[in-house]
């Protein structure tokens, strides 16, 4: 299995421009989740997707790889798309969340390993910790999974309901938005149109189940905090 690993990151972010370039404790953002996920032991390429000449000059500073990519892209998944087409003898692709400067290596690896099974096309992790006010939280991504631990839906709202429920526990899973895809399968991902489904909830990955494509969910507890809008820095400097 040739892994491909890939870091999309874009300057125009409409609630912080320019984070990949933000300071953190000396280092750029995005130089500190490429020396992250460098050390993830199932990756084989790790390149930096950007449509951003500032941030392309980062990445060539610190001695990272990077690809130039249009600026016409909607999704991560149509950027990383593109990216593999510059590296067609990779067998396994993963889509790194380009604002999480501690990004764990090890989650890199759980999620990598589930490819082991030849059956799965797209991977992608969850967190069996979920709290009442995650259940409530839109922001919040709830997963329902099948018996082989597939994905049968995500959604906002806190399903499923609990109406007729007799004991009110449930195994309740919240996504962490980590993906990785056999090269093939995400190659016609980036062909699809988009559904209904997704477009209700804002979800992409919604579109991939409505076209009848299987998600594998892969149980982590390992989750990093993100940085989203400024306030965000404070909460992770500490861990630096």
């Amino acid at each position: 299995m040739n892994v491909l690993g890939i870091i999309p990151a874009r300057f125009a972010s409409s609630r912080f421009p320019g984070k990949p370039l933000i300071d953190l404790k000396g280092k750029s953002m995005i130089q500190r989740v490429y020396e992250g996920a460098l050390k993830a032991t199932l990756l084989d390429t790790l390149v930096v997707a950007t449509d951003d000449q500032r941030i392309f000059d980062e990445v060539q500073r610190f001695g990272g790889r990077v690809l130039m990519t249009q600026t016409s892209h909607l999704t991560g998944t149509d950027r990383c798309a593109e990216v593999l087409s510059h590296f067609p003898d990779h067998d396994v692709v993963i889509n790194i969340q380009g604002d999480e400067p501690l990004v764990a290596a090890e989650q890199l690896d759980q999620l990598l390993a589930a490819f082991q099974d030849q059956e799965v096309q797209i991977a992608t992790i969850v967190n069996p910790e979920v709290t009442h006010a995650d259940l409530q939280n839109i922001n919040r991504i709830k997963v329902i999974a099948n018996a082989r631990q597939n994905a049968i839906y995500f959604s906002r709202s806190p399903l499923p309901n609990m109406h007729y429920a007799k004991d009110p526990q449930f195994p309740w899973l919240r996504h962490i938005g980590l993906y990785a895809y056999r090269a093939k399968t995400l190659l016609d991902l980036a062909q699809l149109q988009p559904c209904a489904l997704e477009q209700a909830e804002s979800l992409e990955q919604l579109r991939w189940l409505y076209y009848g494509y299987q998600i594998r969910l892969v149980c982590s507890h390992i989750e990093t905090p993100n940085i989203d809008v400024p306030a965000d820095v404070e909460k992770v400097l500490p861990f630096l």
